[in-house]
């Protein structure tokens, strides 16, 4: 059974729950997304794999998920998104926000979330259980989707991307 961190608004610990209850309940978790850019400075995006428990079939950054109880955010970045994507590299923390999002599901996203970023020219060779495509996209081509298809992002990176790019 996998746990994420309960936190108060100022990222202080508060306990562990199980991640589908803490998503049920919409109780505040900490969480991670992370960007990756080649050297043409793309930006790594996948689509999420259709049968995940939010937001299946949409479009989002390289890697998102959550720390274990006792394992640093960093740490936890690094291991799901060689888990994820097959890919290792260094990362850097740009900023944390937090965001709420109801799903039609009953589910609640209520994350405070850490933004990280880091540069790889290595393909990805992702999990085919979390991800069902992945491309390199220019920040521009980006933009100009995420404005024209909103539909077909997640909800958190709409609101990380624009403060990455910028």
């Amino acid at each position: 059974m996998e746990k994420v961190i309960l936190v108060d608004k100022n990222d202080n610990e508060t306990g562990a729950e199980e991640k589908i209850k803490a998503h049920k309940d919409g109780k505040l978790h900490r969480a991670f997304s992370i960007f990756i850019f080649n050297s043409k400075n793309e930006m790594l995006i996948h689509k999420r794999h259709r049968d995940k428990y939010h937001s299946g079939g949409l479009w989002t950054n390289a890697c998102c998920s959550h720390p274990r109880p006792g394992e640093k955010t960093e740490d936890a970045a690094k291991r799901r998104l060689k888990e994820e994507m097959g890919i290792s590299c260094g990362l850097r923390l740009l900023f944390k926000f937090i965001y709420k999002k109801k799903f039609s599901n009953g589910l609640t996203e209520n994350e405070l979330d850490y933004v990280f970023a880091g540069n790889c020219n290595t393909p990805p060779h992702p999990d085919k259980k979390e991800v069902e495509e992945w491309k390199w996209v220019s920040q521009e081509e980006l933009k100009k989707n995420i404005k024209e298809n909103p539909e077909k992002y997640t909800h958190w990176f709409k609101i990380a991307v624009e403060r990455v790019i910028n």
